[in-house]
C-alpha cells in the first residue's frame, strides 16, 4: 500500500524534524510547495511558466496554477511509493481540489497528520532564534546554542541578532493567523475521516522526546 500523506501544524510544531524520518523509512519523497514552485520555474515547466507571471509582478499564485504544480510533481515516478505533502493544502478549496487530483491520478490521501503544539511553547521556539551577524548562521536559545558562549561556530564571530518578525509579538500574531486559518482545513479532514492529531508537545530539542512524537507518527502509520 502506498504511503500517501499530508504533514500539517504551525511554523516551530516540528513537521520538518519529523519528516525526515518517514522518508527513510518508506522511501518516499517530502514534497513541500516552496520547493516544487521555484523547481517548477527553474526548469520551465508550463505551471512554472504561469506562476513565474505572477510571482515577478507581486500577485498571489491562483488556485489552479498552484494544483497544477502539485499535480506535476504527483505525476513523478518517485511518488509511486508515496509521498509527504508539506504546505499544501492551505485552504479547503484547495483540499477539493487535491481530493479531486489525486482520486483521478489513483494516488488517494492515505493519511492527514496533524502536529498539535499549544501557541504558548510555539512561540518560545520561534521567538529563541538569533543569527550570526556576519555569515547568517541561525541559532536557537531553546536547543541550538553555539559550542562556545557568543562565537559564531562557523565563522567566529561574535555579533549577533534577531530578525523583526522572530520577535514574540509578531510571532504571536503569525501563529494566531495561522492557527485561524488552519481550523477549516482541520475540520474538512476530520470528516473525511483522513486527520490523526499527534502530541507535538516534547521539546524536540532532545533526542528521546524527538523520537517520541515520531513513534506515536509511527503507531498512526501501522495501523492505517
Amino acid at each position: 500500500m502506498s504511503m500517501n500523506l499530508i504533514f500539517m501544524g504551525l511554523p516551530g510544531a516540528g513537521k520538518g524534524t519529523q519528516s525526515p524520518f518517514i522518508v527513510k523509512k518508506y522511501g518516499i519523497p517530502h514534497i513541500s510547495t516552496g520547493d516544487i514552485f521555484r523547481q517548477a520555474m527553474d526548469k520551465g515547466t508550463e505551471m512554472g511558466k504561469r506562476a513565474k507571471k505572477y510571482i515577478d509582478k507581486g500577485d498571489l499564485v491562483p488556485d489552479d496554477v498552484t494544483c497544477g504544480i502539485v499535480k506535476e510533481r504527483l505525476s513523478k515516478d518517485d511518488v509511486k511509493k508515496g509521498y509527504i505533502l508539506d504546505g499544501f493544502p492551505r485552504t479547503v478549496d484547495q483540499a477539493k481540489a487535491l481530493e479531486n487530483m489525486t482520486t483521478e491520478m489513483k494516488r488517494p490521501l492515505s493519511a492527514v497528520i496533524y502536529i498539535k503544539v499549544d501557541l504558548p511553547l510555539l512561540i518560545k521556539r520561534l521567538s529563541g532564534r538569533f543569527m550570526c551577524k556576519k555569515c547568517g548562521a541561525t541559532y536557537n536559545k531553546l536547543f541550538r546554542m553555539p559550542k562556545v558562549a557568543n562565537t559564531c561556530d562557523v565563522c567566529g564571530g561574535h555579533e549577533f541578532f534577531q530578525r523583526s518578525d522572530d520577535k514574540p509579538a509578531t510571532v504571536k500574531n503569525r501563529l494566531k493567523v495561522g492557527k485561524k486559518t488552519m481550523k477549516p482545513l482541520l475540520d474538512f479532514y476530520k470528516k473525511r475521516n483522513l486527520l490523526h492529531v499527534v502530541d507535538g508537545h516534547p521539546d524536540i530539542d532532545q533526542t528521546k522526546n524527538m523520537y517520541d512524537v515520531n513513534k506515536e507518527i509511527q503507531n498512526v502509520l501501522d495501523n492505517l
